[in-house]
Formats: C-alpha cells, sequence, structure tokens
C-alpha cells in the first residue's frame, strides 16, 4: 500500500502545516558499543550528533520509538548536515532503493556557513506524575486493536488549554503517540490507557518498565530555535541515562526512567561510532 502524503489530503483550515521540508536521519550501528555505555535512545547520539549540529546552529526534531531513533533536519540544512557529521560518520543517501555514500565534496555547492543564532532561550520544564509505557505490537494483530486505537487517538481528549495562563493542567496531561514506520509499529501511552487494551496483544520490553514524562516549554516552541534536544540530552549522556524523545508540533518532551539504572533495551537502538553510517532514511530503507 502507498502511504497517504500530504499533497492528498483535503485542504482544512483547522490543519497547521510547518513551512518547511524536513528530511529524516537514522544512526545505524555497526554493532560496536562505547565502552562503558550502557544507555540507549537519544542518549547515544546526544554527543556525536545532536550536540555537533546544535553548534552549527541547524534545528531538529527528535521522534525516538520502539525499535530506533530519528533525526529530522530541515531539507535546506543538510549541506550543513553533512559538513558537520561527515569528520565522524560514514553518510549515505538512499537513490532507486540503494545506498549511495555522500561526502562533504557532494554538496560543496550548496554549502553556506549557518548564521549564529540568538543566545539559547530558558524554557520551563514540566513533569506530569503520570507513568508512560514505550510498547510495539505485531503488525499482523493491528487489526484487533485499531477501534480501541481510533478512541484513544481521536476521543480522549487531554484537560483543556488555558489560554488565560498558557497552560494545562500536568498532573493528568494526555500523551498518546502512535508511528508506523516501514511496518514497524511504536507506541507510547501511559499506564491507565494501557488497560484498555489486550495485554497479550501489547509488546514492550522484558522489565516491563514506566518511564516519567519530561515536557520541554510552556508555550509552543516553534521549529526555528536551536539546541532545545542538545540541552536535555547531553546532560542525560554524562549520567548515562536512558531517554525517548519525541518532538511534536508544539512542545518536546523526554521520556526517562524513574529508576537510577539505565534501562536495557528489548530491541537495540543507536551506537555513535566514528564510522557508523548516517543515513539521510530510515535504517529498514524508508524514503525522503
Amino acid at each position: 500500500k502507498c502511504p497517504l502524503s500530504l499533497a492528498e489530503l483535503p485542504p482544512s483550515e483547522f490543519m497547521q502545516v510547518a513551512d518547511s521540508t524536513w528530511l529524516v536521519l537514522s544512526v545505524v550501528s555497526n554493532g560496536r558499543e562505547p565502552p562503558g555505555c550502557q544507555a540507549t535512545g537519544v542518549t547515544k547520539i546526544a554527543r556525536s550528533v545532536i550536540a555537533p549540529l546544535a553548534e552549527h546552529h541547524v534545528s531538529v526534531l527528535m521522534l525516538s520509538t520502539y525499535q530506533t531513533d530519528f533525526i529530522l533536519v530541515r531539507e535546506r540544512d543538510l549541506p550543513v548536515v553533512i559538513h558537520t557529521l561527515a569528520g565522524e560518520f560514514d553518510i549515505y543517501k538512499e537513490e532507486s532503493g540503494e545506498c549511495v555514500p555522500v561526502t562533504r565534496d557532494d554538496v560543496s555547492n550548496g554549502f553556506l556557513k549557518p548564521k549564529p543564532s540568538a543566545s539559547p532561550m530558558l524554557h520551563p520544564v514540566q513533569s506530569p506524575q503520570t507513568r508512560f509505557c514505550v510498547l510495539t505490537v505485531a503488525p499482523d494483530t493491528l487489526p484487533a486493536i485499531a477501534t480501541m486505537l481510533i478512541d484513544v487517538l481521536f476521543y480522549s481528549h487531554s484537560p483543556p488549554w488555558d489560554g488565560a495562563t498558557g497552560s494545562q493542567d500536568l498532573d493528568s496531561i494526555t500523551f498518546f503517540s502512535f508511528s508506523l514506520i516501514e511496518g514497524y509499529i511504536s507506541i507510547v501511552m501511559d499506564a491507565e490507557t494501557q488497560k484498555r487494551f489486550p495485554s497479550d496483544l501489547l509488546l514492550t520490553s522484558s522489565t516491563g518498565e514506566l518511564w516519567r514524562m519530561v515536557r520541554i516549554g510552556g508555550q509552543p516552541l516553534g521549529f526555528d530555535e536551536c539546541g532545545i534536544v542538545a540541552q536535555i540530552a547531553e546532560p542525560l549522556a554524562a549520567a548515562d541515562i536512558s531517554a525517548y524523545y519525541i518532538s511534536t508540533f508544539n512542545f518536546d518532551h523526554a521520556l526517562v526512567s524513574p529508576c537510577p539504572s539505565p534501562r536495557t533495551p528489548a530491541s537495540p537502538g543507536v551506537s555513535p561510532e566514528a564510522d557508523t553510517p548516517l543515513s539521510p532514511a530510515g535504517p529498514r530503507g524508508g524514503n525522503l
């Protein structure tokens, strides 16, 4: 089946679309792990990818899934991204289903030195009491929970946004994330919502641990500011703490374990080795 593109969606006054086109980067492990590093998720790529991009004023969006982590960059920033990371990574692009090496010389004509950005803004960091699960389901069992997914996605709502205070009641905020990437499904939901689904169809890590959410931003963050992900990911990397990170249209969300010990995932995440390939596509051949 062909995915539905944005151009095929009917125009709507209720749909907001960011004015930039974004490309998806994924870090594919070469099988080696940094000595002494147990953490996974965005923590693994904080120093090798997230921090250098922030230093070169590249705005990024993050999407952590049950299987791996994806970095979204503006299409116009791709030359800067390649120049920034080519010294530490082997970089590939997908052409006609094949991975083709990319070098700095390939994008030299399109490279523009990024303009220095303004000083980083201070954003409030808030954490609801809710515990969250990171799950997956087998694709062939998706029809069995489709009705429940539709109900949760479209008929279960967060407490209303208070325009006077510019905030929500974070003790009861609702967060639900569903992604389907190249046939792989990843779901983030709170522990109470999880109880509404058949337990035998939801797959999680062997520990079944729950995660606390940290939401970044008191007002919608926009898409131009650089370094937000790095400000969260780098301290977690320094402490060797695993984290999922999900950027949305309005806010950023980091999921961390309330336990002090880092997680051991059921599925491997990313590994920031010097010769790890960085590809402007999904690790299973997704298209830009």
